[in-house]
């Protein structure tokens, strides 16, 4: 059963967690809200270094006084509810709003403090393509080349023919199934691939990331026709990346990205049998580190220190999303939403970004109002659209409470 945190730790939770954690169902109810902030004690881990050697190395975010627990909301299916409350009922691990250049709240709840690192799920995504779009501008990448040129391997399968932009756009027409409670299912393959639990009885499961690559060989729609979120396209970028670089992704990330970002604490990536790191959803950082990323694309590319990390032409692009062709198939809670280089679009008018995760996780980016809210969660289950709608109007009112 699942439980918030006004409800306490449930008594068979509060020692010896890792002995006791279901190993094929770590990432549910329960037992999400302690293993995704321990997951390198029972997963294969592959470090990103910030090469910090300490806190006072980090990137200073500036705090403000002000706190806004008490600020009251009006939720679409939360109805009037204090922030904490509506925090409570989403189960909120961390939290963390800055606004104009300050943390305007840094909260944390559970087993989360600021020395813990949370796992990112689909956030992942979004740090894997900020990486993809420096070696882009370093000339390593060409957006319009298509796979196989950096892939030859994968001429034999339905991503031939497919760019890296429609990788990066979700816009291939490769068959594949991110039906999460299925567990026959494309992305339920994934996760026996990258090591995350055994394959059920029956069920023959490739043995790694690469494995399922090439095992992909059916074409639904032309490339480029369509939009559809497929977690598999991220990886497939990621071992482009490591072609062309001669690096394993958590090295690369750590190079361009991490060292970069003023990050407090290295990160970590879990890794496949291979070794190699997932970029689909296996990366894990602590909250602050969290918001110094998205802070790249919320000041244009760079870091607190001023330094052009990710090319401000990158981050541009990322908010020049095709509305139309993400309207075909859409996302709850998105109306007017797009997805473009691994970024989740807001609207069409202040052009947010978000990177977001399975079980609430968030990274929400509004150059137009200079806010960034990240919220770490374990909701009980994969998808929740009434937990989704009401996280958006939530930073939607803070935003407007905020400018006030």
């Amino acid at each position: 059963m699942s439980y918030k945190n006004s409800a306490g730790v449930p008594a068979e939770m509060q020692a010896n967690q890792l002995a006791n954690l279901p190993r094929q169902t770590w990432d549910s109810p329960p037992w999400n809200r302690w293993s995704f902030q321990h997951v390198s004690e029972f997963l294969d881990t592959a470090v990103v270094s910030s090469g910090a050697i300490g806190h006072d190395d980090a990137f200073d975010l500036r705090k403000s006084p002000a706190r806004l627990d008490s600020m009251v909301l009006n939720l679409p299916h939360l109805g009037r509810c204090e922030l904490d409350t509506f925090l409570d009922e989403t189960y909120t691990d961390g939290f963390l709003v800055v606004h104009n250049g300050a943390v305007k709240q840094e909260s944390y709840f559970g087993f989360l403090d600021a020395s813990k690192l949370h796992l990112s799920q689909s956030m992942a995504k979004s740090i894997t393509a900020a990486a993809l779009g420096v070696l882009v501008e370093q000339g390593l990448i060409d957006l319009k080349q298509q796979v196989t040129h950096y892939l030859p391997e994968l001429k034999q399968t339905a991503y031939a023919g497919a760019t890296i932009q429609h990788l990066l756009d979700m816009a291939s027409g490769v068959a594949y199934s991110e039906a999460y409670i299925d567990e026959n299912s494309d992305v339920a393959l994934t996760e026996i691939a990258s090591g995350w639990r055994q394959a059920p009885p029956g069920v023959i499961a490739p043995n790694n990331i690469w494995e399922q690559i090439l095992g992909l060989k059916t074409l639904e729609e032309p490339h480029g026709s369509r939009w559809l979120y497929r977690s598999i396209e991220t990886d497939v970028l990621a071992f482009c990346m490591e072609k062309v670089t001669g690096q394993r992704l958590p090295q690369i990330v750590s190079e361009l990205l991490w060292r970069h970002i003023g990050a407090e604490l290295d990160a970590n990536f879990t890794i496949d049998s291979s070794g190699y790191g997932i970029a689909d959803g296996g990366f894990n950082a602590c909250l602050r580190d969290y918001a110094r990323f998205g802070l790249l694309y919320l000041n244009e590319g760079k870091n607190l220190a001023g330094e052009q990390v990710v090319p401000a032409a990158w981050v541009a692009a990322t908010r020049s999303a095709n509305h139309q062709m993400f309207a075909a198939t859409g996302s709850i809670g998105l109306p007017d939403g797009a997805y473009k280089n691994q970024f989740w679009i807001e609207d069409s008018v202040d052009k947010a970004m978000m990177c977001v995760g399975i079980f609430g996780q968030l990274i929400y980016i509004n150059p137009v109002q200079d806010l960034l809210v990240v919220k770490l969660s374990t909701w009980p289950s994969a998808l929740n659209a009434e937990y989704k709608v009401d996280t958006l109007s939530a930073i939607h009112q803070i935003a407007d409470h905020l400018s006030h």
